[in-house]
């Protein structure tokens, strides 16, 4: 495993895809999701222009933090749990999973106590899959209304995780569907965020419209999920 030649690949594909849909590779921040890989290797891939990690819980994005230059900026992707949101707050430069409003309500309470205001993404389940925490994107009005009132937030645009499959065709409708959402609403809200492509699907989500892509296995390398 080369975690250079990695990001080197990826930025490509990057570029590739953003050419193929007539956008400009600036516009796509690579997220490098480091869950469960060590500090050196995210060292390294600071060391190769890197400048966003990704990580899944609050505990591993704590202990990590400490052991990587200050300018690092983490951004929190996974589930967050309402008794961990003081943590996160004192660790990530954004929340990408607010998926209720009572998580959104604890997030306001805490950055309102800490004098900050936090960055958050709304994390809608544009699948509508039952195994996926998020809005459906129905709710988005509702929860859109009652979360931007609250104090302490910057509600910066969407996050979404598609079941995998097997048929891109599918993962491109979810993904062109996430985007005419986040459409509907950037101007309105003065959106900049779209947070959508991981490591199996990331070229589909720059064609369809992703800010963000959060790619873990093709830089690191096969997960080891015992540790």
């Amino acid at each position: 495993m080369n975690i250079k030649e990695n990001i080197e690949n990826v930025r490509n594909a990057v570029y590739a895809a953003s050419a193929r849909a007539g956008r400009s590779e600036k516009e796509i921040l690579l997220i490098a999701v480091s869950k469960t890989y060590p500090a050196e290797d995210i060292l390294t891939a600071l060391s190769c222009g890197i400048t966003d990690i990704g990580e899944n819980r609050v505990q591993e994005m704590c202990e990590k933090k400490p052991l990587l230059p200050a300018e690092t900026k983490i951004h929190l992707i996974g589930h967050l749990q309402t008794n961990k949101v003081k943590q996160a707050l004192g660790a990530a430069c954004m929340i990408h999973s607010v998926d209720s409003v009572r998580l959104a309500k604890e997030i306001s309470k805490e950055s309102v106590k800490e004098g900050k205001t936090a960055d958050i993404l709304l994390q809608i389940n544009i699948a509508d899959d039952g195994a996926k925490f998020g809005f459906k994107a129905e709710e988005t009005d509702e929860a859109l209304a009652e979360i931007e009132t609250l104090p302490g937030l910057k509600i910066r645009g969407f996050m979404t995780v598609p079941a995998i499959e097997t048929d891109d065709k599918i993962t491109r409708k979810y993904f062109r569907d996430m985007y005419r959402l986040y459409d509907k609403y950037k101007n309105e809200k003065s959106f900049d965020c779209l947070s959508m492509g991981m490591s199996g699907d990331f070229e589909i989500a720059v064609e369809e419209g992703a800010t963000m892509i959060r790619v873990g296995s093709k830089i690191f390398g096969k997960r080891n999920y015992n540790i």
